[in-house]
């Protein structure tokens, strides 16, 4: 028996996550989201690390490319929570200190 997801399993997953994560973010009040930026860092970096195991083990060329794209968003969200989260730390930093 194959375990790999078929396309159509992979798409529903993406379209799942994608629905749930828009709807938890929203609820989220404006004064969490910076203690929540180092969590969600950590959650991107399982991101990347399940992106490249599917990149790796994808049977079709179609799911290496989601597997990539997927690979691509997740370093993208991963650099910029860093870059965030250094320019808000620098706004509690005293004038002198620069």
């Amino acid at each position: 028996m194959n375990n790999a997801l078929s396309l159509n399993e992979a798409l529903w997953v993406l379209l799942l996550g994608s629905l749930l994560g828009l709807e938890l973010i929203g609820k989220v009040p404006p004064t969490l989201h910076t203690p929540l930026m180092s969590g969600a860092n950590a959650i991107s970096g399982i991101t990347l690390l399940a992106s490249i195991v599917l990149i790796a083990e994808a049977p079709t060329p179609l799911l290496q490319a989601m597997g990539a794209v997927s690979l691509a968003f997740a370093l993208f969200n991963v650099v910029g929570g860093f870059l965030v989260t250094d320019r808000m730390l620098a706004m509690f930093r005293r004038r002198n200190d620069q």
